[in-house]
Formats: structure tokens, sequence, C-alpha cells
């Protein structure tokens, strides 16, 4: 699965982008959050307040109860505010 980060995340992490595998256990995007966690101090800092990233699966935004499956991208990114 391809794991994107975006704007400040992007640099926590320390990369725009890799390509995992989740353990089998990993069955939503808050399974998956905690995993993520684990992988790195970025990770953790960067996914340690989920009330300020967002996230989205293949293209469509979702919360964190949603269920993975068989999903080949997920994005993480702040909140995205528009102009006037």
């Amino acid at each position: 699965m391809k794991i994107l980060y975006f704007a400040w995340l992007r640099n926590k992490v320390g990369c725009a982008e890799e390509e995992l595998t989740p353990p089998a256990d990993v069955a939503t995007v808050a399974d998956l959050v905690a995993w993520l966690a684990t992988q790195s101090s970025g990770h953790a800092d960067a996914l340690a307040d989920m009330q300020v990233v967002r996230c989205a699966v293949d293209q469509e935004y979702v919360g964190l109860e949603h269920v993975i499956g068989a999903a080949r991208e997920v994005a993480f990114f702040p909140p995205v505010t528009g102009g006037d």
C-alpha cells in the first residue's frame, strides 16, 4: 500500500511517500495510524494528534473508523482551507 504524507506531515515523517505492507490485524485507518506511529519517532510525532490530520483512502476523505480493506493508497494531510 502506498502511504502519502503532505505539508508538515511530510517534513516530520521525512518522506513524501512510502510503500508499506501493514500487518494483517491493521483493519481501519485508526489501526494504520497506530501501526505507523511505531515505525519511527517522526511518524509518531506527525500522527500524534489526529484532530489536526485528515485522511483519504484511495482519494476519498474518510474517518478513523474507515475499513482499509484492499486500499491501494492512504494519504495524510492537514485540513484544507479555501479562499474567498
